[in-house]
Protein backbone atom coordinates (compact mmCIF):
# COMPACT_ATOMS: atom_id res chain seq x y z
CA UNK A 1 0.00 0.00 0.00
CA UNK A 2 1.40 3.21 -0.79
CA UNK A 3 -0.40 6.36 0.97
CA UNK A 4 0.03 9.93 0.10
CA UNK A 5 -1.19 13.40 1.11
CA UNK A 6 -4.89 13.84 0.39
CA UNK A 7 -6.72 16.26 -1.54
CA UNK A 8 -8.17 17.32 1.73
CA UNK A 9 -5.12 18.37 3.87
CA UNK A 10 -1.98 16.96 5.67
CA UNK A 11 -5.12 14.75 7.90
CA UNK A 12 -5.60 12.60 5.61
CA UNK A 13 -3.75 10.28 3.17
CA UNK A 14 -5.07 8.67 0.56
CA UNK A 15 -4.04 5.28 -1.55
CA UNK A 16 -5.16 3.70 -4.90
CA UNK A 17 -5.66 0.31 -5.29
CA UNK A 18 -6.94 -1.89 -8.06
CA UNK A 19 -9.69 -4.95 -7.81
CA UNK A 20 -10.72 -7.20 -9.92
CA UNK A 21 -15.06 -7.69 -10.03
CA UNK A 22 -16.86 -10.76 -10.18
CA UNK A 23 -16.67 -10.08 -14.08
CA UNK A 24 -12.88 -10.17 -14.37
CA UNK A 25 -12.50 -6.37 -14.87
CA UNK A 26 -10.36 -5.05 -12.70
CA UNK A 27 -11.17 -1.61 -11.38
CA UNK A 28 -9.61 1.19 -9.69
CA UNK A 29 -10.59 2.84 -6.56
CA UNK A 30 -9.21 5.03 -3.71
CA UNK A 31 -9.63 4.44 0.22
CA UNK A 32 -8.84 7.39 2.36
CA UNK A 33 -8.23 7.61 5.97
CA UNK A 34 -8.09 10.42 9.03
CA UNK A 35 -4.70 10.35 10.11
CA UNK A 36 -5.25 13.16 12.83
CA UNK A 37 -1.73 14.50 14.12
CA UNK A 38 -3.44 14.64 17.94
CA UNK A 39 -3.53 10.86 17.33
CA UNK A 40 -0.26 9.79 16.13
CA UNK A 41 0.85 6.75 17.65
CA UNK A 42 -2.37 5.66 18.86
CA UNK A 43 -4.23 2.25 17.40
CA UNK A 44 -8.34 2.51 17.63
CA UNK A 45 -9.54 -1.18 18.06
CA UNK A 46 -12.09 -0.45 16.11
CA UNK A 47 -13.02 0.88 12.32
CA UNK A 48 -15.53 2.72 10.10
CA UNK A 49 -15.88 2.67 6.57
CA UNK A 50 -17.84 5.39 4.71
CA UNK A 51 -19.17 4.70 0.73
CA UNK A 52 -20.39 7.84 -0.96
CA UNK A 53 -23.40 8.40 -2.95
CA UNK A 54 -23.78 8.43 -6.73
CA UNK A 55 -21.96 11.07 -8.70
CA UNK A 56 -20.42 11.68 -5.58
CA UNK A 57 -17.05 11.58 -3.47
CA UNK A 58 -15.73 11.57 -0.18
CA UNK A 59 -15.22 15.39 1.28
CA UNK A 60 -16.40 15.74 4.65
CA UNK A 61 -14.23 16.11 6.94
CA UNK A 62 -16.25 17.03 9.99
CA UNK A 63 -17.55 13.10 9.78
CA UNK A 64 -14.25 11.82 9.92
CA UNK A 65 -13.29 13.83 12.68
CA UNK A 66 -16.80 12.85 14.38
CA UNK A 67 -15.88 9.01 14.58
CA UNK A 68 -12.51 9.69 14.92
CA UNK A 69 -13.65 11.12 18.38
CA UNK A 70 -15.80 8.04 18.88
CA UNK A 71 -12.99 6.11 18.73
CA UNK A 72 -12.73 4.73 15.51
CA UNK A 73 -10.27 4.29 12.70
CA UNK A 74 -11.85 6.61 9.91
CA UNK A 75 -12.01 5.25 6.54
CA UNK A 76 -13.54 6.54 2.87
CA UNK A 77 -13.91 4.87 -0.01
CA UNK A 78 -13.95 6.65 -3.37
CA UNK A 79 -15.29 3.69 -5.51
CA UNK A 80 -14.60 3.38 -8.97
CA UNK A 81 -15.44 5.52 -11.36
CA UNK A 82 -16.15 8.76 -9.02
CA UNK A 83 -14.27 11.46 -7.38
CA UNK A 84 -10.28 9.94 -6.97
CA UNK A 85 -11.07 7.09 -8.63
CA UNK A 86 -12.00 8.40 -12.38
CA UNK A 87 -9.67 7.95 -15.16
CA UNK A 88 -9.85 9.46 -18.55
CA UNK A 89 -12.10 8.20 -21.31
CA UNK A 90 -14.66 6.49 -18.18
CA UNK A 91 -17.85 7.00 -17.49
CA UNK A 92 -18.83 9.25 -14.56
CA UNK A 93 -20.50 7.13 -11.80
CA UNK A 94 -21.51 4.19 -14.47
CA UNK A 95 -21.64 0.85 -12.90
CA UNK A 96 -23.60 -1.98 -14.52
CA UNK A 97 -24.14 -3.99 -11.65
CA UNK A 98 -23.53 -2.90 -8.00
CA UNK A 99 -22.26 -6.55 -7.55
CA UNK A 100 -19.14 -4.92 -9.13
CA UNK A 101 -17.98 -2.51 -6.30
CA UNK A 102 -17.96 -5.90 -3.56
CA UNK A 103 -14.14 -6.22 -4.84
CA UNK A 104 -13.36 -2.78 -3.60
CA UNK A 105 -15.41 -2.68 -0.73
CA UNK A 106 -13.60 -6.76 0.37
CA UNK A 107 -10.63 -5.35 -0.64
CA UNK A 108 -10.72 -2.05 1.27
CA UNK A 109 -11.75 -3.91 4.23
CA UNK A 110 -8.66 -6.00 4.12
CA UNK A 111 -6.60 -2.94 3.83
CA UNK A 112 -8.22 -1.63 7.25
CA UNK A 113 -7.63 -5.34 8.67
CA UNK A 114 -4.18 -5.08 7.75
CA UNK A 115 -3.69 -1.93 9.33
CA UNK A 116 -3.38 -3.67 13.01
CA UNK A 117 -0.51 -4.68 14.80
CA UNK A 118 0.81 -7.70 14.55
CA UNK A 119 -0.54 -9.07 18.13
CA UNK A 120 -3.82 -7.76 17.63
CA UNK A 121 -6.85 -9.13 16.51
CA UNK A 122 -8.48 -6.90 13.38
CA UNK A 123 -10.57 -4.00 14.07
CA UNK A 124 -14.30 -4.59 13.66
CA UNK A 125 -15.19 -2.68 10.86
CA UNK A 126 -18.84 -0.59 10.80
CA UNK A 127 -20.15 0.36 7.08
CA UNK A 128 -22.00 3.41 6.61
CA UNK A 129 -23.04 4.76 3.40
CA UNK A 130 -25.15 7.80 1.56
CA UNK A 131 -27.66 7.19 -0.81
CA UNK A 132 -26.69 5.37 -3.49
CA UNK A 133 -23.52 4.47 -0.82
CA UNK A 134 -26.01 2.92 1.34
CA UNK A 135 -27.60 0.28 -1.14
CA UNK A 136 -24.78 -0.47 -2.15
CA UNK A 137 -23.44 -1.00 1.79
CA UNK A 138 -26.82 -2.98 2.10
CA UNK A 139 -26.16 -5.34 -0.28
CA UNK A 140 -22.37 -5.71 0.11
CA UNK A 141 -23.46 -6.89 4.14
CA UNK A 142 -25.95 -9.12 2.96
CA UNK A 143 -23.63 -10.75 0.94
CA UNK A 144 -20.70 -10.69 3.13
CA UNK A 145 -22.36 -11.97 6.44
CA UNK A 146 -20.15 -11.50 9.54
CA UNK A 147 -17.68 -8.94 7.99
CA UNK A 148 -19.45 -6.09 8.82
CA UNK A 149 -20.16 -5.26 12.68
CA UNK A 150 -22.65 -3.11 12.01
CA UNK A 151 -24.65 -0.76 9.60
CA UNK A 152 -25.34 2.89 9.39
CA UNK A 153 -27.14 4.19 5.99
CA UNK A 154 -27.85 7.93 5.45
CA UNK A 155 -30.83 8.27 3.77
CA UNK A 156 -30.12 5.40 1.50
CA UNK A 157 -31.48 4.52 -2.07
CA UNK A 158 -33.78 1.53 -1.03
CA UNK A 159 -36.57 2.19 -3.01
CA UNK A 160 -38.28 4.86 -5.94
CA UNK A 161 -40.18 7.44 -5.22
CA UNK A 162 -44.37 6.70 -4.56
CA UNK A 163 -44.02 2.73 -4.35
CA UNK A 164 -42.93 -0.28 -5.37
CA UNK A 165 -44.85 0.09 -8.42
CA UNK A 166 -42.59 2.58 -10.29
CA UNK A 167 -39.86 0.84 -9.84
CA UNK A 168 -41.25 -2.10 -11.65
CA UNK A 169 -43.04 -0.33 -13.54
CA UNK A 170 -38.77 1.61 -14.43
CA UNK A 171 -37.91 -2.03 -14.81
CA UNK A 172 -39.70 -2.90 -17.67
CA UNK A 173 -39.26 0.03 -19.42
CA UNK A 174 -35.22 0.57 -19.09
CA UNK A 175 -34.55 -3.13 -19.08
CA UNK A 176 -34.10 -3.57 -22.74
CA UNK A 177 -32.38 -0.32 -23.47
CA UNK A 178 -29.81 -2.05 -20.54
CA UNK A 179 -29.57 -5.06 -22.25
CA UNK A 180 -28.58 -3.92 -25.75
CA UNK A 181 -27.30 -0.25 -25.10
CA UNK A 182 -26.47 -0.73 -21.74
CA UNK A 183 -24.24 3.20 -21.64
CA UNK A 184 -26.45 4.94 -23.85
CA UNK A 185 -27.74 7.76 -21.54
CA UNK A 186 -31.46 8.69 -20.53
CA UNK A 187 -32.21 12.11 -20.83
CA UNK A 188 -33.79 13.28 -17.25
CA UNK A 189 -34.84 16.87 -16.36
CA UNK A 190 -31.81 18.50 -14.93
CA UNK A 191 -32.69 19.63 -11.52
CA UNK A 192 -29.35 21.09 -9.49
CA UNK A 193 -31.23 21.65 -6.37
CA UNK A 194 -29.62 19.52 -3.73
CA UNK A 195 -25.85 20.41 -5.02
CA UNK A 196 -27.62 23.96 -4.50
CA UNK A 197 -28.22 23.58 -1.24
CA UNK A 198 -24.85 21.91 -0.11
CA UNK A 199 -22.37 23.75 -2.37
CA UNK A 200 -20.36 27.18 -0.81
CA UNK A 201 -20.14 28.15 -4.91
CA UNK A 202 -24.41 28.74 -4.50
CA UNK A 203 -26.47 28.42 -1.10
CA UNK A 204 -24.66 26.36 1.10
CA UNK A 205 -21.22 25.83 3.19
CA UNK A 206 -19.32 23.19 1.38
CA UNK A 207 -16.93 23.43 -0.33
CA UNK A 208 -17.23 20.62 -3.74
CA UNK A 209 -14.80 19.95 -6.63
CA UNK A 210 -17.02 19.94 -9.84
CA UNK A 211 -14.68 17.63 -11.31
CA UNK A 212 -15.52 15.19 -8.58
CA UNK A 213 -19.37 15.81 -7.75
CA UNK A 214 -21.11 17.93 -11.09
CA UNK A 215 -23.93 20.79 -10.14
CA UNK A 216 -26.01 18.40 -13.02
CA UNK A 217 -24.63 14.92 -11.78
CA UNK A 218 -22.97 12.50 -14.46
CA UNK A 219 -25.53 11.54 -17.06
CA UNK A 220 -28.24 8.78 -16.10
CA UNK A 221 -27.32 5.52 -18.23
CA UNK A 222 -29.72 2.84 -18.89
CA UNK A 223 -27.15 0.02 -17.15
CA UNK A 224 -26.78 2.20 -14.18
CA UNK A 225 -30.53 2.68 -13.54
CA UNK A 226 -31.07 -0.88 -14.17
CA UNK A 227 -28.68 -1.87 -11.76
CA UNK A 228 -29.75 0.18 -9.26
CA UNK A 229 -33.39 -0.91 -9.98
CA UNK A 230 -32.31 -4.01 -9.45
CA UNK A 231 -30.47 -4.01 -6.25
CA UNK A 232 -34.00 -2.14 -4.84
CA UNK A 233 -35.66 -5.42 -6.16
CA UNK A 234 -33.39 -7.24 -4.09
CA UNK A 235 -33.79 -5.07 -0.81
CA UNK A 236 -37.31 -5.31 -1.24
CA UNK A 237 -36.98 -9.33 -1.14
CA UNK A 238 -35.59 -8.62 1.98
CA UNK A 239 -31.97 -9.22 2.94
CA UNK A 240 -32.03 -10.45 6.24
CA UNK A 241 -28.87 -8.56 8.09
CA UNK A 242 -27.95 -9.97 11.24
CA UNK A 243 -26.00 -7.18 12.36
CA UNK A 244 -27.75 -3.51 13.78
CA UNK A 245 -28.55 -1.27 11.34
CA UNK A 246 -29.40 2.20 12.00
CA UNK A 247 -31.18 4.05 9.59
CA UNK A 248 -31.15 8.44 9.34
CA UNK A 249 -33.18 10.14 7.39
CA UNK A 250 -35.05 13.75 7.25
CA UNK A 251 -38.40 14.20 8.55
CA UNK A 252 -39.70 15.35 4.81
CA UNK A 253 -38.98 15.00 1.56
CA UNK A 254 -39.45 18.52 -1.40
CA UNK A 255 -40.11 17.63 -5.03
CA UNK A 256 -40.61 19.44 -8.00
CA UNK A 257 -39.17 21.02 -10.87
CA UNK A 258 -38.50 24.17 -9.40
CA UNK A 259 -36.69 25.66 -6.36
CA UNK A 260 -38.30 25.88 -3.13
CA UNK A 261 -37.12 26.93 0.22
CA UNK A 262 -38.65 24.27 1.95
CA UNK A 263 -35.51 22.53 -0.03
CA UNK A 264 -33.01 24.08 2.06
CA UNK A 265 -34.83 21.49 4.91
CA UNK A 266 -35.77 18.93 3.46
CA UNK A 267 -34.65 16.09 1.23
CA UNK A 268 -34.47 16.98 -2.56
CA UNK A 269 -33.61 13.36 -3.82
CA UNK A 270 -35.46 10.99 -2.06
CA UNK A 271 -38.49 10.05 -1.00
CA UNK A 272 -38.27 9.65 2.73
CA UNK A 273 -41.80 8.12 3.56
CA UNK A 274 -41.20 5.03 1.23
CA UNK A 275 -37.62 4.62 2.56
CA UNK A 276 -38.68 4.40 5.86
CA UNK A 277 -41.33 1.78 5.38
CA UNK A 278 -38.44 0.31 2.88
CA UNK A 279 -35.58 -0.08 5.90
CA UNK A 280 -37.87 -2.85 7.73
CA UNK A 281 -36.64 -5.20 4.92
CA UNK A 282 -32.82 -4.32 5.44
CA UNK A 283 -33.05 -6.68 8.51
CA UNK A 284 -34.07 -8.07 12.18
CA UNK A 285 -32.46 -4.57 14.15
CA UNK A 286 -33.05 -1.59 12.15
CA UNK A 287 -33.50 1.88 14.07
CA UNK A 288 -34.57 4.47 12.27
CA UNK A 289 -33.61 8.37 12.96
CA UNK A 290 -36.29 11.13 11.52
CA UNK A 291 -34.14 14.46 11.36
CA UNK A 292 -36.13 17.39 11.05
CA UNK A 293 -34.26 19.77 9.06
CA UNK A 294 -32.34 17.90 7.28
CA UNK A 295 -31.02 17.66 3.72
CA UNK A 296 -30.44 14.19 1.52
CA UNK A 297 -27.26 14.03 3.08
CA UNK A 298 -28.20 14.65 6.63
CA UNK A 299 -24.38 15.26 7.76
CA UNK A 300 -24.11 18.23 5.67
CA UNK A 301 -27.45 19.54 6.64
CA UNK A 302 -27.75 23.24 8.62
CA UNK A 303 -25.39 23.04 11.97
CA UNK A 304 -28.01 22.94 14.43
CA UNK A 305 -29.39 19.84 11.96
CA UNK A 306 -26.63 17.68 11.68
CA UNK A 307 -25.38 18.79 15.27
CA UNK A 308 -29.05 16.62 16.09
CA UNK A 309 -27.75 13.98 13.90
CA UNK A 310 -24.38 13.59 15.09
CA UNK A 311 -25.90 13.32 19.00
CA UNK A 312 -28.46 10.59 18.05
CA UNK A 313 -25.53 8.43 16.03
CA UNK A 314 -23.38 8.62 19.22
CA UNK A 315 -26.21 7.37 21.33
CA UNK A 316 -26.89 4.30 18.38
CA UNK A 317 -23.29 3.73 18.84
CA UNK A 318 -23.12 3.84 22.35
CA UNK A 319 -26.06 1.12 22.18
CA UNK A 320 -25.06 -0.88 19.69
CA UNK A 321 -20.97 0.05 18.92
CA UNK A 322 -19.19 -2.94 18.62
CA UNK A 323 -17.25 -3.90 22.16
CA UNK A 324 -14.98 -1.60 24.23
CA UNK A 325 -13.39 0.30 20.86
CA UNK A 326 -11.37 3.38 22.78
CA UNK A 327 -8.36 4.20 21.38
CA UNK A 328 -5.38 2.10 22.56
Amino acid sequence: MEWKTDILGDDFAACAFEAAGPDGVVRTATLVRHVPEAGAGRVPRRAVLFLHGWSDYFFNEELAKFWTGQGFAFFALDMHNHGRSLRPGTHGGYVADLADYDAEITAAIGMIESLAPKASPPPPVTLMGHSTGGLIAALWASRHPGRAAQLVLDSPWLEMHGSPAVRRAARTMVGPWARFRPEAVIRLPERAFYWRSISSSAEGEWLLDDNYRPPQAFPVRAGWLSAVLAGQSRVARGLNIDVPILVLISGASANGMFWQESMRRTDAVLDVNTIALRALSLGRTVTLERIDGALHDVFLSAPAVRADAYARLARWIRAYGPADGGPA
